[in-house]
């Protein structure tokens, strides 16, 4: 078979080991600045805070779109990552908050993406709902890893906590004096059982 003739699913050649290294620290150093500075931050603070040159992101994310895209599979990949990872060590209630923090980082990047995508409505939904499809289900590992150790009440759904911290992350990028991270925190705290004691 001539390589004119060559399907080109099949020859295209992964990329190597140290490029998909230099993609995924990009696409922390994106994710990083995009938290601080928000999804129009300029193009040169990522390549500053990961050591790279303006072309290098332009050579793998040709438009802002496509870098926003990135980071944000990027994030998802990672909170599915940490949350099994968390699964294994500490206390459920605390494994349960530091996942919750990152979630907060991720929330805070996903408000800027319907505006980064100009209205391309089915991209859009496709990404919204990896969030359902992936992170629901690390967020009910966590909660019943949390009620069997009898630190966490059995009577919140893993999408209603979710939406609720999903919720308590509006505004944030947009008001300095709104603290979402804190009230998510709190919000999670809330879920230790309450314990009575005698007067």
């Amino acid at each position: 078979m001539s390589v004119a003739n060559a399907d080109p699913a099949r020859t295209e050649r992964p990329k190597r080991a140290d490029a998909r290294r230099n993609e995924q620290s990009l696409l922390d150093a994106a994710a990083a600045v995009f938290v601080k500075s928000g999804v129009d931050a300029p193009v040169r603070e990522i390549a500053d805070r990961a050591g790279v040159g303006m072309g290098t992101i332009y050579r793998h994310f040709p438009t802002r779109a496509d870098l926003v895209v990135a980071v944000y599979e990027h994030q998802i990949d990672e909170c599915v990552r940490v949350g099994t990872d968390l699964l294994t060590r500490g206390t459920p209630l605390a494994s349960l908050a530091t996942w919750a923090d990152l979630i907060v980082d991720f929330l805070v990047t996903k408000h800027g993406l319907a505006e980064a995508l100009q209205n391309d409505v089915v991209r859009f939904e496709v990404l919204h709902r990896a969030i359902i499809d992936r992170l629901v289900p690390v967020c009910a590992q966590l909660l019943a890893a949390g009620t069997t150790a009898g630190e966490v009440r059995s009577a919140i759904s893993p999408y209603g906590l979710m939406r609720g911290i999903g919720n308590l992350c509006v505004g944030s990028d947009s008001d300095p004096r709104y603290d979402a991270r804190a009230l998510v925190q709190t919000l999670i705290a809330g879920l230790a059982p309450v314990t009575l004691t005698e007067p």
